[in-house]
């Protein structure tokens, strides 16, 4: 009882504090910080792997669908922060891959994950996954991850999303995430779109924000048609100050093609916003040679390379290809979640030859001390001994 009520004046500070309470009063009968079996605990909030079944398909836009997925035999699945994602393993021909895919669904939810998926031009997975995916198929993934998410001692209770396309998906999942558990969070989602008809959940972001005066949506339309009475694009820092006034801080959420977060963090900065006040989320970004200037102009990226992999194979790759991506074409598949450069769960020992790694990659010192490369943001500029 003591222990409750030295902890208990911290409730108003952030939500969910009860259920942090309870946990250490749970674990304090016991005498102990950990729980016996703290391996089991553990491996059922963070399992290395989960199966998944396609409960259902949504038809969104004429583009997207969200793909609902369960546990084969049901029942809960690990728990999540709004605005992390689960990386699914997905075969296409005789290439096993993997994609990185926000979680769209709320956290209150347990029984399944929303994955919503767009078209894109040339998109490899996504548009595998729209083409071909019914209910019933099965699939395997890793377990929830990821930091772009809502932290409430250090980004504040009055927060704002920009999206552009799929990149409302986590924003959703933080919308939902307010209205199934109360939360007092104010949350303002800019969002977004080329056409009208392109907007992914209108429909319930219009319901909610009718219901919920803690949350604001304000749809951008870059190609507004006869008849749109919404914003209309390029958003920039002076449609920025228009639809949100000051940001003065407020914790900021960019979430969108990656071809638009260098111009979106200078308008905002231009604002006075500073840039610890902004948070991108980097999954699979990278800019591929030879887009990142950086690149090397003598070499061209459409050459081939040897790569050995020590103890198994050598394969050919062409240098403008992502390490991680030329392993698994040719069937050597290194561990994989992000694919952007941060987790570094990719990481292989260039063991000799030079890679030129992508500007996202998030090299560790020992990274740099011991020769390890992020494969899926390092690129071989020549031939190549590598081991994983």
């Amino acid at each position: 009882m003591e222990r409750s009520m030295s902890i208990n004046p911290l409730a108003h500070l952030f939500d969910g504090v009860s259920d942090v309470i309870a946990e250490i009063e749970r674990r304090g009968e016991t005498g102990a910080d950990q729980p016996v079996d703290a391996r089991a605990e553990i491996m059922s909030l963070h399992p290395e792997g989960i199966d998944l079944v396609v409960a259902q398909v949504i038809e969104e836009t004429a583009s997207t669908r969200t793909f609902r997925m369960r546990r084969p035999g049901g029942g809960e699945l690990p728990p999540f922060l709004a605005g992390q994602y689960i990386s699914l393993n997905v075969r296409i021909g005789d290439v096993l891959t993997n994609r990185p895919f926000s979680i769209s669904s709320s956290p209150a939810v347990r029984d399944s994950y929303d994955l919503t998926v767009r078209r894109l031009k040339g998109g490899r997975v996504s548009n595998h996954l729209i083409d071909t995916v019914t209910v019933g198929h099965r699939f395997t993934s890793g377990g929830p991850v990821g930091a772009f998410s809502h932290n409430p001692l250090f980004h504040g209770d009055d927060v704002v999303f920009l999206a552009g396309g799929s990149g409302v998906a986590p924003a959703m999942s933080m919308i939902r995430d307010i209205v199934d558990r109360g939360l007092s969070r104010r949350m303002t989602l800019v969002y977004g779109s080329r056409r009208a008809e392109d907007v992914i959940f209108r429909d319930e972001l219009d319901g909610i924000t009718d219901r919920q005066p803690n949350i604001r949506v304000h749809h951008v339309i870059s190609q507004p048609g006869r008849g749109w009475k919404g914003a209309a694009g390029p958003l920039d820092a002076g449609l920025i100050t228009s639809l949100l006034g000051p940001l003065a801080g407020r914790m900021t959420y960019l979430c969108g093609p990656s071809s638009k977060y260098d111009f979106l963090v200078k308008e905002l900065e231009s604002l006075g916003h500073p840039r610890r006040r902004i948070r991108v989320e980097a999954g699979n970004v990278a800019k591929p040679p030879p887009t990142d200037p950086r690149w090397p102009t003598v070499l061209d990226p459409r050459g081939e390379v040897t790569v050995t992999v020590r103890g198994r194979k050598s394969v050919s790759i062409p240098r403008g290809q992502a390490l991680l991506e030329g392993l698994e074409d040719n069937g050597l598949r290194p561990k994989a979640s992000c694919r952007s450069g941060e987790c570094s769960m990719c990481r292989v020992r260039i063991c000799s030859g030079e890679v030129y790694h992508a500007e996202e990659a998030r090299l560790r010192m020992s990274d740099r001390q011991f020769g390890f490369a992020h494969s899926c943001v390092a690129y071989p500029l020549t031939d190549l001994e590598i081991d994983f």
